[in-house]
């Protein structure tokens, strides 16, 4: 049986790839009934590097504890399936393409109409209004128009040009979690005033909110910034190439040569990070070291000084050289010794085997039933009263289709003749 605090909430989800999914599959997680609308063929992430046909890494991690309902939306004898729901659904998720949801019919207004207290979300790339309201978009795009990708500043040595944060989906993971958390301020407000809402989220809007303090104008402390972008933008007005724009863009991109105290360090065996952000732990990565370089706590720090620059860069590559010397066991001992926060560089690949990953519960060892065992991520939170669970593995295409068109109202002849003009699978 389902549990957690979203028990008795009914989800009807029409999303695929990853920031919808993830959302409804951490509803899912607290409890909720969340039912996957999907096509014959299956949502794209269920055909991306298919492992067993219709099967994919990819879907699993981010549908499981849902149920599939496969409709062939483009009929009207699919959409009224849809209507019949309504009645007993509390919130809807969509992240198709701006121009779909109308298209099909299961918009906002005309979903409303069947259920007045509806919850409706509504995920877009750049969000409803303005010129580009009506453009799709992925989390690269998204990275790229938000300045995501100029402030991880990565490009291609050879070519110059830009390279996109490969290791997540940060816009779409982050708005994932964006639609979770609105579902339950909305919910919350509907149970206080009986009210439901539309809800808009968009992976523009979370990227900026994860560069909070870049995309902030501040007139009164701003007079470097905007010197910095007349001078981004006379070069772009030149023709500047990436590289170039990337270096007007943060000439203090030298201040990492003098940072001994937050920063990776390799190591004889791996690599290691330390983290240290006050005056106090810089003191104790100084004395971890036993170095006397101050580097960015250096009263005279001058990153623009050439001579002060070149000495900084000789006193960290010293550093780096001793760190080098000795494992990642014994440097991490010592840091820890004097209260240095810090932590080994791992392999996501290990981290379901990580002693502090499984003391504290954040795996979960489920059964696909067709793909059998496997051990995935556990839900993101822990909740003493109302405990979250994974509530199954991801459901094969099309498995519950029967089952929510019956409680629908559907009899066995229209489910057979439904099933027979393929409007359902």
């Amino acid at each position: 049986m389902p549990s957690g605090p979203l028990t008795g909430i009914r989800v009807l989800e029409f999303t695929q790839i990853i920031a919808g999914p993830f959302g409804c599959q951490n509803l899912a997680d607290m409890g909720a009934e969340v039912i996957k609308v999907e096509p014959a063929e299956g949502e794209p992430w269920r055909q991306f590097s298919q492992f067993i046909p219709g099967e994919s890494k990819w879907f699993q991690t981010l549908n499981r504890g849902k149920k599939s309902l496969v409709l062939a939306l483009q009929e009207p004898e699919a959409r009224e399936i849809v209507y019949r729901l309504m009645p007993e659904v509390d919130v809807v998720v969509i992240n198709y393409r701006p121009d779909v949801a109308g298209h099909l019919g299961i918009d906002y207004e005309t979903l409303k109409a069947l259920r007045p207290n509806l919850i409706y979300v509504d995920n877009t790339a750049f969000g409803r209004k303005g010129p580009w309201a009506a453009r799709p978009g992925y989390d690269i795009v998204a990275q790229a128009v938000s300045g995501l990708m100029v402030g991880e500043a990565k490009f291609n040595r050879e070519t110059g040009a830009p390279e996109a944060i490969s290791s997540t989906a940060i816009s779409d993971y982050g708005t994932g979690l964006v639609i979770a958390w609105a579902v339950c301020a909305a919910l919350f407000h509907r149970e206080r005033t009986g009210e439901g809402q539309a809800v808009a989220t968009s992976l523009l809007r979370t990227a900026l909110a994860f560069q909070n303090s870049l995309v902030f104008d501040l007139p009164a402390a701003d007079a470097a910034v905007h010197a910095r972008m007349d001078r981004v933008h006379q070069l772009q007005a030149q023709g500047a190439s990436y590289p170039e724009l990337l270096a007007a863009h943060n000439p203090l991109a030298a201040i990492r040569a003098a940072n001994i105290y937050y920063r990776p360090y390799q190591t004889s065996d791996g690599a290691l990070v330390i983290g240290a952000l006050s005056p106090t732990l810089w003191a104790k990565v100084r004395a971890a070291l036993d170095t006397d370089f101050l580097g960015i706590a250096d009263p005279a720090f001058n990153p623009l000084d050439p001579a002060w620059l070149a000495e900084a860069q000789r006193r960290v590559a010293e550093t780096e050289t001793k760190v080098r010397a000795g494992t990642t066991a014994d440097w991490l001992a010592r840091f820890e010794a004097h209260g240095v926060p810090c932590g080994p560089v791992n392999f996501p690949e290990d981290m379901v085997d990580n002693e502090q990953v499984l003391a504290n519960g954040m795996i979960v060892e489920l059964d696909h039933e067709i793909s059998g065992p496997q051990r995935q991520v556990a839900p993101l939170m822990e909740m003493s009263a109302s405990p979250l669970a994974a509530q199954g593995s991801s459901p094969p295409l099309g498995r519950d289709t029967e089952a929510i068109v019956k409680s629908a109202g559907y009899s066995d002849d229209e489910i057979a003749a439904l099933r027979a003009r393929g409007i359902i699978n």
